[in-house]
C-alpha cells in the first residue's frame, strides 16, 4: 500500500541482461543495470524487481566476481531506494548453473537416460548450492515437458518422452532445488519451463501452435506439472511461447489462472518467456503493446523478462486510465514480494564471495558430472562384441569426424558464454589413455556447416589402414560469429539426417521470399 504505481511497475520487470535496453555493450550494461536497480533508467518504471541471466551475460571471471557484483546491486537496492526492496536474481539451470565457473552436467536427455532418480536429486542439489552461493535466487529453464517430436532442437534440454518418468524427475528436481526451507543459503526457487509445453507443435517448429485436445493436455503434458507444483511446491514457472488450441498462453486465463492457480494451487511467480508478451501482437490478439500488457497481466503473467513496453510506461498509462485495474498490478507485486520474503531477502540479501569460490565446481561436483555421463551412455549395438576395445590388440586408431576435437560441442546447449574449466575432447582423451605406441590417425573428414569441405575419401582410406575407426559425428552448438547452430533453441530440423546445411537441388525449384520469385536450376546450391 505504500508503493507508487512506478515502484510497482519496477517490481514486475526482471529483464534479461542481453536486452539492448540495458546497454549495447558490456560497459554500458553495467551502467544500465545500476540505473535500473535504482529506478532511474526508464521513465515511469521504478527500481527493478530483479534481473534475468545477468551473471552469464557480463560476469565472466567466475564465482567471486559474480558474488561481489550481485552484492553491490543488492546494496544499491536496499540502501539507496525509497522502500529498500531487495532484488530477485534469476539464472538458467538446465544442466548446471549457466554461469562461468559453474559445474556443467550432461544434457537432460542423458540425465533421463540414467533412469536414476537419486542421481537427479544429487545433480540439482549441487546446481542449487552453486547458484545460491553467488547470489542467485531462482533457476529457470528446468524443462519438464515431454519430448514429443524428435525434430525439435530444444529436445536436448528435456529429459524423456514418458510422462511417468518425467513426473518423477520433475518432483525430485524441485525437492532438490528448493528443499524444505527456501531461505536456506544452498536453496533457490525452481523455475519450471515451459508451461504447459511446446513440444508438439503442429508445424514441427519449436514455437509453432499446438493443436492438442484437452485430454492430451491433461494426460500427456500436465502430469509433470502436477508433480512439480502440486506435489513438490515449485515456486516458479515460465509461460510458453505457442498458442494452444488457438490461444497464446501469454493471454490464456484458462492456462495461467484456472489450471495453474486454481487446480494446481501454484503459489509462486509466473514469468513471461523472452519476448513472450509480443506473441500477443503477432498472433493478433492485441492491437498494440498497450493492450498486450493489459491482456497478459489479467491472464496471470506476473513478471516480464524483456524490455517490452507492455510492462513499462504503457502499463502506467493503463493503470491511470483505468483500463487495467490497480488490483491486477497489486496481485503481481504481492506475489513477487511474498517470494522475496520467503527467500529471506529482506533480512539477508548478501552472500559470501569466498564461500562461493569454495563450493563452485568442487571435486564432488566434478565426480558427480562424470558419474552422470557414465550412467547416461546408451549402447545401441555391440556387433560381434567389439566393445570394450582391447588396447593390447589395437595398434592404430582412425579418429574421424567434425566433433572429435571440438571443445564447445562436448558440452551441449545452455552453457556459459565463457567456460573457465579445461575441456577434454575425444581426441585429447584418446591421446591421454592409449598406449604411446598406438598410432592415432585423426582427420576431421567433413564440416558441420560447410559442405564444400570434404575429406571423406581420405577418411575412408585412413579407416581401412587402421585397426579400428572411431567416428564422432553429431550437431553443432553454435557457429562463432553469427550464432548459427544445428541444435538447440530455435534450431529445428525437417528430417532426422545428420546435418547438411546446404542442399543441392536436382530439379528447378521456385521459392517465394516475400514477393520475389527465385528460380534455382539443377545443380545449384541453396542455403
Amino acid at each position: 500500500s505504500r508503493m507508487t504505481i512506478e515502484e510497482k511497475i519496477g517490481q514486475i520487470n526482471m529483464p534479461c541482461v542481453y536486452e539492448p535496453g540495458l546497454g549495447r555493450n558490456e560497459e554500458a550494461k553495467f551502467d544500465g543495470i545500476r540505473k535500473f536497480t535504482l529506478g532511474t533508467l526508464v521513465d515511469q518504471v521504478g527500481s527493478a524487481g530483479g534481473f534475468f541471466t545477468l551473471s552469464n551475460e557480463i560476469l565472466h571471471e567466475g564465482p567471486y566476481q559474480q558474488a561481489v557484483f550481485l552484492n553491490e546491486l543488492q546494496k544499491l537496492a536496499v540502501e539507496q531506494t525509497r522502500l529498500k526492496i531487495p532484488l530477485f536474481q534469476v539464472e538458467e539451470g538446465t544442466h548446471g548453473l549457466m554461469c562461468s565457473g559453474g559445474t556443467i552436467f550432461p544434457e537432460g536427455i542423458a540425465i533421463g537416460s540414467t533412469w536414476d532418480i537419486d542421481l537427479v536429486r544429487d545433480i540439482y542439489t549441487v546446481v542449487a548450492r552453486e547458484a545460491g552461493a553467488i547470489g542467485i535466487h531462482a533457476l529457470f529453464t528446468l524443462v519438464i515437458e515431454p519430448l514429443r517430436d524428435p525434430r525439435l532442437g530444444r529436445n536436448e534440454e528435456g529429459f524423456t518422452e514418458d510422462p511417468y518418468l518425467l513426473s518423477n524427475i520433475a518432483q525430485n528436481i524441485v525437492q532438490a532445488i528448493q528443499g524444505d526451507d527456501i531461505s536456506a543459503p544452498d536453496k533457490v526457487i525452481a523455475g519450471l519451463c515451459h508451461y504447459p509445453g511446446q513440444s508438439q507443435p503442429t508445424s514441427g517448429h519449436e514455437r509453432g501452435a499446438m493443436d492438442i485436445s484437452e485430454r492430451t493436455l491433461r494426460e500427456v503434458f500436465l502430469p509433470s506439472w502436477v508433480a512439480g507444483i502440486k506435489k513438490a511446491g515449485a515456486l516458479g514457472i515460465m509461460a510458453t511461447y505457442p498458442a494452444i488450441d488457438g490461444i497464446p498462453v501469454h493471454s490464456s486465463d484458462f492456462i495461467l489462472t484456472k489450471i495453474l492457480r486454481e487446480e494446481l494451487d501454484f503459489q509462486g511467480l509466473a514469468l513471461s518467456e523472452g519476448g513472450g508478451i509480443e506473441t500477443l501482437l503477432y498472433e493478433h490478439i492485441a492491437k498494440d503493446w498497450k493492450e498486450a500488457g493489459a491482456i497478459a497481466l489479467k491472464s496471470g503473467v506476473d513478471v516480464g523478462i524483456s524490455f517490452e513496453p507492455a510492462y513499462m510506461a504503457l502499463m502506467a498509462e493503463n493503470i491511470r486510465e483505468g483500463s487495467v485495474p490497480i488490483a491486477l498490478l497489486d496481485r503481481a507485486v504481492r506475489r513477487i514480494l511474498t517470494v522475496k520474503y520467503k527467500l529471506g531477502l529482506f533480512d539477508n540479501p548478501y552472500v559470501d564471495p569466498d564461500y562461493a569460490v569454495k563450493v563452485s565446481h568442487s571435486r564432488e561436483a566434478q565426480e558427480l558430472a562424470l558419474r552422470t555421463a557414465q550412467e547416461g551412455i546408451v549402447l545401441l549395438k555391440n556387433q560381434n562384441n567389439l566393445l570394450p576395445l582391447d588396447k593390447s590388440k589395437i595398434h592404430s586408431i582412425a579418429l574421424l569426424g567434425p566433433n572429435a576435437d571440438n571443445e564447445r560441442n562436448q558440452l551441449g546447449d545452455y552453457i556459459a558464454q565463457v567456460i573457465l574449466q579445461d575441456i577434454v575432447t575425444v581426441k585429447d582423451g584418446l591421446e591421454n589413455r592409449t598406449d604411446p605406441n598406438t598410432r592415432i590417425n585423426y582427420l576431421k573428414g567433413c564440416d558441420v556447416f560447410n559442405s564444400d569441405f570434404n575429406e571423406i575419401s581420405q577418411a575412408q582410406k585412413i579407416a581401412k589402414e587402421s585397426d579400428v575407426a572411431i567416428v564422432i559425428v553429431g550437431e553443432n552448438y553454435r557457429f562463432a560469429e553469427n550464432n548459427l547452430g544445428t541444435d538447440g533453441e530455435g534450431k529445428d530440423v525437417v528430417q532426422l539426417y545428420l546435418n547438411d546445411l546446404y542442399a543441392t537441388v536436382s530439379r528447378p525449384v521456385i521459392e517465394l521470399k516475400g514477393f520475389e520469385k527465385i528460380t534455382l536450376n539443377p545443380g545449384e546450391k541453396r542455403q
